[in-house]
């Protein structure tokens, strides 16, 4: 019924909103709609501010789950996910996928990697945002792997902002090789300000200070006391 749903959306507004942010807002409700009607999922949103409504950049995230997905859902604000093209043939959410237009990429393939850079630039110049996890996949512990530079290239070529976004309490939702949701979670998402690329000019460099907002940012999430 919610890819019915998206269906109806995309035909309706398709027309008159060319870069799907409506279609996209839907795919939103349809991800939250898990933590809405399930009382034992919490889900905080903090900084939405920093995000924009209009306007380039990059927004970056650590990696810990397939339940990121569902709580980076959760920013509502409009921007198209770099994704495995894999994803893109699931049935319903790989389909709204596609209708979304969001960015396939194939791992470790040259070519593809050429062009999801490419649409990326795209959905960039026209004014939207780009949501890319640095890490490339999914942290098996919940520590912060090593970060590619794709994001942070992309940011330095179209000279727009890097927005860090810090994820917790998604591993525990869905860890990574694992099959089960869990009954209960309390996930948090913490939007950092944006980071102005104009200062930098080596990728390296820029990419390794994101990272280390990114990672002291965790811990003083994570050294937070539970929350009921």
């Amino acid at each position: 019924m919610l890819f019915l749903g998206a269906i109806v959306v995309w035909a309706v507004t398709t027309p008159f909103d060319r870069n799907g942010r409506v279609l996209h807002l839907y795919s939103c409700f349809w991800a939250q709609l898990y933590f809405y009607v399930n009382p034992l999922w919490h889900l905080r949103v903090d900084g939405r501010e920093h995000l924009p409504w209009h306007g380039p950049a990059v927004l970056v995230s650590n990696h810990e789950s397939l339940g990121d997905i569902l709580v980076l859902f959760g920013l509502y604000r409009p921007f198209k996910w770099v994704s495995k093209q894999a994803n893109f043939r699931l049935p319903l959410i790989g389909w709204n996928m596609s209708l979304n237009r969001y960015v396939p990429l194939v791992r470790g393939d040259k070519p593809s990697i050429i062009k999801m850079m490419r649409l990326s630039e795209r959905w960039l110049e026209r004014g939207v945002p780009i949501l890319m996890f640095p890490e490339g996949t999914r942290s098996a512990d919940g520590q912060l792997k090593p970060f590619k530079d794709g994001a942070f290239a992309l940011a330095l070529k179209m000279r727009c902002p890097i927005i860090p976004i810090v994820l917790t309490g998604t591993a525990r939702v869905l860890p990574k090789h694992g099959l089960v949701m869990q009954t209960s979670a309390h996930c948090h998402v913490q939007v950092m300000p944006p980071v102005d690329v104009s200062g930098f000019d080596d990728v390296a460099v820029l990419r390794d200070h994101v990272r280390d907002l990114i990672v002291a940012e965790k811990a003083r999430l994570e050294s937070l006391p539970a929350r009921a």
